[in-house]
């Protein structure tokens, strides 16, 4: 039977009338958004960190995993949040992101924030042997991750994450990923975009395709420099932190009183 690892589990901070509904990344879990999560609720807003279907387990149940069942993940949590809150503002990071956009194409939102987001997924063989990946799963079940970009190295010591890639559920996230970029044109609430000149895996011109294909008026793209693929945890996480919330502020209109502080 599987167990959640420590740190891996989902959270919930309730506070006021609006919700911030926030997502983590491909191989990750809801520990990669905490820090990030509890920015967001020490300005007041109701949080929950999901945990997609199969992370922060054992790396065998990804072998499972199938895009109804990460998208059936956020959206368990959009309802249960929705039952705390007025509005509700979706935040994602890398996979997060592509859920966060896909998401906001299907449901009720106030705004989007996706972070870290690929418009195509990295490997040029993945996409051209997606019709394989089943079977040949069953021979190479893991792909070895590349070298990690963090830029804070204490940071990356105690990051929770499979140690590799699992090949079936790659099958998993392209199918997810090519939903995510049908739905762009669907989407009409204002979007932030945030990428790092730092990440190996979306570099700022995946957010820059994503920002062109979008048809809605408000949209917004933030760069960094100093950080790696986990923008929410890197360096310049507190910047990260502070955009997320601002927009927050503005396309949901509260708190209206003066800005709150985080905890830090």
């Amino acid at each position: 039977m599987s167990v959640i690892v420590p740190r891996g589990e989902a959270f919930l901070r309730p506070g006021g009338p609006v919700g911030c509904l926030v997502i983590h990344g491909f191989t990750g879990a809801p520990a990669e958004m905490r820090w990030f999560g509890e920015q967001l609720a020490g300005r007041g807003y109701s949080v929950l960190g999901v945990r997609l279907f199969a992370h922060a387990t054992q790396l065998e149940d990804m072998r499972r995993a199938r895009p109804q069942d990460w998208l059936a993940s956020v959206e368990d949590g959009y309802h249960l949040l929705r039952g705390l809150s007025e509005s509700i503002v979706v935040l994602g990071l890398s996979l997060g992101g592509i859920l966060a956009l896909h998401t906001a194409s299907r449901l009720p939102v106030a705004g989007v924030v996706a972070m870290s987001t690929p418009y195509v997924i990295k490997s040029p063989w993945l996409r051209r042997l997606r019709p394989l990946l089943p079977a040949l799963s069953a021979v190479i079940p893991t792909m070895a991750k590349d070298a990690p970009d963090w830029r804070d190295p204490e940071l990356a010591r105690d990051h929770v994450e499979y140690a590799a890639n699992p090949v079936r559920a790659a099958a998993t996230l392209l199918d997810v990923h090519a939903e995510m970029l049908a739905g762009l044109p669907r989407i009409r609430v204002p979007v932030l975009l945030m990428a790092s000149h730092g990440d190996d895996t979306a570099p700022p011109a995946h957010s820059r395709a994503i920002f062109e294909r979008l048809t809605t008026t408000d949209k917004e793209l933030l760069l960094v420099e100093n950080s790696g693929h986990v923008i929410t945890r890197d360096r310049e996480r507190q910047r990260v932190a502070e955009a997320a919330a601002a927009f927050t502020r503005r396309v949901t209109g509260w708190p209206a009183g003066p800005k709150r502080k985080a905890r830090r």
